[in-house]
């Protein structure tokens, strides 16, 4: 039997849900294919949502009308900004989710959705003919002709998980392992690689005595991540504490004494993992000096005994992760009731990507998620949005959204991994991006707002809302510019505070770059402020108080823009420029850079090199 659809969406995880919703919301006729409906937007590691970085990713999500942020605020369980004693570049919104209710709402929005169908199947192959994409097969035999399939299979292909010395196919939590479909990838002259993450075991919240266990309180005040949240949605919210416990020496030596028993150090695991989530045995291993380690132990949700225990990743054997969770304080009654475990899945090498992620070799194939080889949730959801606005762009005639990486962290993610590429799962920090201040967490809409919204996916609704939000920051930003306090009205607070006295007029935004100030505590000498919704100040402060540094950046950029203007064809003959190194040459023949600025990041192409690529440029 056939069927037909536009878009076939291969995947119901975080990157497939984001992908078929923007290719939905944009009038596209989609099929969104799940090996599972109980699969449907799992969280098979952390209960969480943001982070270092991450946060950034959720906000970026929503400004440009994704469906993460809103979700998130649904199910929050505790807030926290991460950072806080750091600059405002680097403040990131985290919060615990409750992960079945998530899966709900999330589910029950893709049943809702216009232009969307959802399909419980599982894709074994795709069809491509004249380098375009032309349909998907099932499993059972069902061939759904399409125009385009993006792939967000997560960590299920050809999936195997590791426990001990046992290991056996199966995807994450128990669901199966996808089969077929990386051979049919492999016949299209896709590169695969073989990666590797873990989980730790789940806990049961009344064996565990919290008494010995630090406490970690949610925030006061909780911004949400979504525009389409009212900014007092969390008042009266009765936050779940999270709390942190650490390992130490005789969990230690427990680890060390069965290390050999690790999949990680057996040689069983051949998959490369996450560098910056490691497994406790790596970390004793790669920091052996540190007496301890901090773990969290974290809700899974309001309605369920699971707790998390994040930190204490393993694929040590059961007998061994009884032990280990013993030996913590507090923990020496301590009943698991889901066994941590390894993965090892396969995944594409992302240079064969474009940066709309679409592959370079075939029409209408893109990938999103930790197919491309990242980790995390965010960053599979932002791929997902990416991949699937692409595609409906694509169908519609119309021009593609790449974001650039003064853009968004959401570009920067994206050439990282076309252009760089990655030898081990990819995962999102602030530190990643060279314009931290320029993308912050309170200007995402101002960023991308407006680019969500040419590209179709942003609502008139939202559209309203961020342009009534960027008329009071500026109106404000305005005010505070040409409010000036004289010294009689002035002195009287700066005393209080302790701060120099002024001898002469200064306005209110020169007082306000004080880094001893902040926009409340010159409250009681501004008597015309209006009262601002806390999205909208908490912008104001940061625009006014880092203005020389935004502008230093600003600058940086536009010097930048020059090679990111400066389109390359994907037919140059690299090989042929004279000039150019031979090692230029080949790398730039397998990126296929679309911009002299992408060129100028690839590995192994250097400054002499762009400057003969100019050359030729100029010359043609």
């Amino acid at each position: 039997m056939s069927m037909q659809t536009e878009i076939s969406v291969i995947g119901a995880g975080h990157a497939g849900i984001e992908a078929a919703l923007a290719a939905a919301r944009t009038g596209i006729d989609t099929v969104l294919f799940t090996m599972s409906f109980e699969s449907i937007a799992n969280m098979p590691c952390n209960p969480s949502i943001g982070g270092t970085g991450k946060g950034h990713l959720v906000y970026e999500i929503d400004a440009l009308g994704g469906e993460m942020g809103r979700a998130a605020d649904k199910v929050t369980l505790q807030s926290r900004t991460l950072n806080l004693g750091k600059g405002a570049a680097v403040h990131s919104k985290r919060i615990q989710a409750d992960r079945k209710k998530y899966q709900a709402i999330m589910k029950q929005t893709l049943e809702n959705t216009p232009n969307l169908r959802v399909v419980q199947a599982e894709i074994v192959d795709i069809g491509v003919e004249d380098g375009k994409v032309t349909h998907v097969i099932t499993k059972i035999g069902e061939k759904w002709k399409c125009k385009c399939a993006i792939i967000c299979s997560g960590t299920y292909l050809d999936s195997r998980i590791f426990i001990g010395d046992v290991n056996y196919e199966s995807g994450p939590d128990g669901f199966l392992a996808s089969k077929g479909l990386s051979a049919s990838l492999a016949e299209l002259g896709i590169k695969l690689l073989r990666f590797k993450t873990g989980t730790p075991s789940r806990v049961k919240r009344s064996s565990i005595d919290f008494s010995e266990l630090e406490v970690q309180e949610g925030e006061e005040r909780i911004i949400p991540y979504s525009v389409f949240t009212d900014d007092n949605y969390f008042d009266g919210l009765e936050q779940i504490p999270c709390h942190v416990v650490y390992t130490n020496s005789e969990t230690h030596r427990i680890i060390r004494d069965n290390i050999h028993r690790s999949a990680m150090y057996s040689g069983q695991i051949h998959g490369t993992g996450p560098r910056y989530c490691p497994s406790i045995e790596d970390k004793l291993t790669r920091f052996a000096d540190k007496e301890r380690h901090q773990l969290f132990v974290e809700p899974v949700g309001a309605d369920t005994e699971e707790m998390y225990i994040q930190g204490f990743s393993t694929s040590l054997p059961v007998d061994v992760q009884h032990q280990m969770l013993a030996s913590l304080k507090g923990f020496d009654k301590a009943e698991i009731m889901r066994y941590a475990y390894a993965i090892e899945y396969d995944c594409i090498d992302p240079t064969q990507l474009l940066a709309t992620l679409e592959f370079k070799s075939i029409k209408g194939l893109y990938g999103a998620g930790q197919f491309n080889g990242t980790s995390g949730y965010e960053e599979a959801a932002a791929q997902g949005l990416i991949a699937g606005l692409n595609a409906s762009l694509s169908l519609r005639g119309k021009e593609p959204l790449i974001l650039r990486r003064s853009d968004s962290y959401i570009g920067t993610l994206i050439d990282d991994l076309v252009t760089k590429g990655t030898n081990e799962p990819y995962r999102m920090m602030t530190s990643r991006s060279e314009y931290r201040l320029l993308l912050r967490q309170d200007n995402a809409d101002i960023r991308l707002t407006q680019k969500g919204y040419d590209a179709g996916l942003v609502t008139e609704q939202q559209y309203a809302a961020f342009c009534e939000k960027k008329r009071m920051i500026d109106e404000e930003i305005e005010r505070l510019n040409t409010t000036f306090i004289s010294p009689s009205v002035a002195n009287p607070m700066l005393e209080k505070y302790g701060l120099t006295t002024i001898s002469t007029g200064f306005s209110l935004s020169e007082l306000l770059k004080r880094p001893q100030l902040t926009y409340e505590m010159i409250k009681p000498i501004d008597k015309k402020r209006p009262k601002l919704p806390i999205r909208v100040v908490n912008t104001v402060e940061v625009t006014v108080k880092y203005e020389g540094y935004i502008k230093r950046q600003i600058s940086e950029v536009e010097r930048h823009e020059k090679l990111e203007v400066k389109r390359l064809s994907p037919d140059i003959d690299y090989m042929s420029i004279k000039g150019l190194r031979i090692e230029a040459a080949q790398k730039l023949t397998a990126v296929k850079p679309l911009t002299v600025g992408q060129a100028s990041r690839i590995s192994g192409v250097n400054p002499a090199d762009i400057s003969v690529l100019l050359i030729y440029l100029g010359m043609k």
